[in-house]
């Protein structure tokens, strides 16, 4: 809780509340302690310079502190003034032995991390042939992988072994016994449609672990959105550091004549990805105080380009190409071009800080919305005219309802934000919309999962 939220009915002592205001400065890693006491220095001569104006002890506080600027603001400036000091925060770990965020919690991410490795390669040991492996792995890698991230947070959390179960094992349990249940060939469309499917259902289950249980609570959906965000961009860093690293030394070994390529793809390659999966999530819980804001960043470049892709894609469709077939290939990239567009919103809203007015960017990101919204639209009319004249297919069907689900939010979303930017709504309502429909999200997982391969005979 910030020092401006700690206001009091009653008369408010002063230095204490200083003294929590500079506890919620120091859990900022990016600043110091002989910088924090800069800080307080600059804040008391704030205060007793409001002060000398009149203001009571408790107002000059309040006033100061909203001076002094949101603190996330004044851990960035120090981290760009200190430059030498960011950098060896994003490598070094905090003295922080017994947190989830320090060297404990490290540890525990490392041999999760490597029994997830293990976890993923074990089943490649097995006398197996290609295709029941291949199958094996469509179906189940998740479900070696999650449970661990799931594990580790229940544990920073501070769940219980048996709360944690009862929360987080009847998902995973429930999904392991129906995927490997199901009789589906490993060339059929349903496995696909479940390969595809089921890590993102599972990634509610994870994400019930990272709210601690509290999935009511609105907050901590927008956090676990925010943490799904900077868990992707770690992870692509370490999968293109690791993915160098890789080619590096195989290049290494074979100037010296041997081949080393093949024990690098058969267990480097798969066991370093299971394990990532962990070392991300740990990155972003201790490190978001030191980069904890790529948010705004990244959302900022994709959205405009995002916005100009749709428009693009939109001219093509109507004015080039007029009633484009829905082929299985088109029907792959638009929804993933509409998954990504969500992916944007969600991202930026969980950035924005929710007091500012509405200004160009709001503009733009309700632009983004409606051009998908528009896409969405003409891509639900073509394939219902498909699915009317060829019949229905498992990747039509799954397409189609994604496009049903993503209509009513992005339709939703479109209605709020142009309320918002024209000073009607509050910035709360779409953000509680967004956080708010992201069961429906799990849920339409779910059934792709469990009830289309019966319905469509496993093909």
């Amino acid at each position: 809780m910030g020092a401006a939220e700690e206001r009091t009915a009653g008369p408010v002592d002063l230095d204490g509340q200083i003294a929590r205001w500079r506890r919620y400065v120091e859990r900022r890693s990016a600043i110091g302690d002989a910088d924090v006491d800069e800080l307080e220095d600059h804040l008391r001569g704030l205060v007793d310079g409001l002060e000398a104006s009149g203001l009571s002890d408790d107002e000059a506080f309040l006033v100061a502190v909203r001076r002094m600027g949101r603190l996330d603001d004044v851990s960035r400036e120090f981290a760009r003034e200190h430059a030498d000091r960011l950098w060896k925060q994003l490598v070094l770990v905090r003295d922080e032995p017994s947190g989830p965020q320090g060297r404990r919690g490290l540890g525990v991410a490392l041999v999760l991390a490597v029994l997830a490795g293990l976890a993923v390669k074990l089943p490649s040991l097995l006398p197996l042939d290609g295709d029941t492996l291949a199958g094996f792995y469509l179906r189940n890698t998740s479900l070696l992988v999650w449970p661990f991230l799931a594990g580790w947070f229940a544990w920073s959390r501070g769940l219980g072994v048996a709360r944690g179960l009862r929360l987080l094992a009847p998902p995973f349990v429930l999904a392991a016994v129906l995927v490997n249940a199901y009789p589906m060939a490993s060339d059929s469309a349903t496995l696909v449609l479940v390969a595809i499917h089921l890590p993102v259902a599972l990634w509610f289950a994870v994400g019930l672990a990272y709210v601690g249980g509290e999935w009511r609570s609105d907050r901590r959906r927008m956090d676990f959105v925010r943490f799904t965000g900077e868990w992707v961009v770690y992870l692509t860093l370490i999968a293109l550091g690791g993915g160098l690293l890789v080619g590096l030394t195989g290049a290494g070994f074979e100037a010296m004549g041997m081949d080393a390529f093949p024990v690098l793809a058969e267990w480097v390659v798969p066991c370093g990805a299971a394990g990532a999966v962990l070392v991300a999530a740990w990155l972003v819980e201790a490190k978001q105080s030191v980069v904890e804001n790529i948010a705004p960043v990244l959302t900022r470049v994709f959205t405009p380009l995002t916005t100009l892709m749709l428009l693009v894609f939109l001219v093509t469709v109507v004015v080039v190409r007029p009633g484009v077939d829905v082929e299985r290939q088109l029907l792959i990239l638009v929804d993933v071009m509409l998954v990504l567009v969500l992916g944007l919103v969600l991202y930026a809203l969980s950035a924005r800080e929710p007091a500012d007015p509405p200004g160009a960017f709001d503009r733009l990101q309700l632009a983004l919305v409606v051009g998908a919204l528009a896409v969405d639209v003409l891509m639900l009319a073509s394939m219902a005219g498909r699915i009317a004249e060829f019949g229905p297919s498992p990747n039509k069907v799954a397409a189609i309802g994604l496009n049903v689900v993503l209509l009513v939010n992005l339709a939703r979303a479109a209605r709020l934000a142009l309320g918002f930017v024209r000073g009607r709504r509050a910035f709360a309502a779409l953000e509680r919309w967004q956080t708010d429909y992201l069961p429906v999200l799990a849920a339409w997982a779910a059934v792709v999962v469990v009830v289309l391969p019966p319905a469509f005979s496993w093909e």
